[in-house]
């Protein structure tokens, strides 16, 4: 500052650091009665950071109080097309660790709105992670990796990848799911099947 040099002010208030700087030019004699202003141009501390599967992943300050977490989202573009349907809100609340799984799609769709969509706070960090995938080979007419969806069955993952061509067959449907040991395990589940992630199916060829 002008006449009083270097003077620090972090952790102030903006009266404080205007009284802080008013008393060192006044002790200093530089002037009588001096009158500081303080105007705050950018709130660096409060912002907060959202990353991955958004459309615009960065940090984000908090120009005012009370901003939800969806609002936060929508900042950032909102979640891309291969977000999930869940986020991770990390952060510090009553300076304790703090960590929420929050059911976004679940949020609008129930009166969970208001108890959910909580209110972020600065230094928060929001993580969209990738939405789990399933996949799908052998005589289907589009194989690869598709989008689980919520409360998929086995049934709509094969209709997904546009069912058995000509030469396959429902029959004998196979699907690869790995058991809490982490083995592959092959089994041959019904239709009406909750389809889980990871999952992997294979459609064999007709043998007639």
């Amino acid at each position: 500052f002008p006449l009083i040099g270097s003077v620090r002010l972090g952790g102030m208030t903006i009266s404080g650091a205007e009284t802080t700087i008013a008393t060192a030019l006044r002790s200093g004699g530089f002037i009588q009665q001096p009158q500081v202003n303080v105007i705050l141009l950018q709130n660096r501390g409060n912002q907060v950071s959202v990353l991955g599967q958004v459309a615009r992943p960065g940090r984000f300050p908090l120009d005012t109080v009370n901003i939800r977490l969806s609002e936060m989202l929508a900042t950032a573009g909102g979640i891309g097309p291969d977000g999930a349907d869940v986020v991770i809100v990390t952060g510090t609340r009553a300076g304790k660790p703090f960590r929420r799984e929050v059911d976004i799609a679940g949020m609008f769709i129930s009166d969970r709105r208001v108890q959910e969509d909580l209110l972020v706070e600065g230094g928060d960090v929001i993580f969209v992670q990738r939405q789990p995938r399933y996949y799908v080979y052998g005589e289907v007419k589009q194989t690869g990796a598709f989008r689980v969806e919520r409360n998929m069955t086995i049934r709509q993952a094969l209709a997904q990848s546009g069912g058995p061509t000509a030469r396959g067959t429902e029959k004998n449907l196979a699907v690869f799911r790995s058991n809490a040991k982490g083995e592959v395990q092959r089994l041959a589940p019904d239709f009406n099947d909750p389809l889980l992630p990871g999952d992997v199916i294979y459609v064999r060829e007709s043998l007639f």
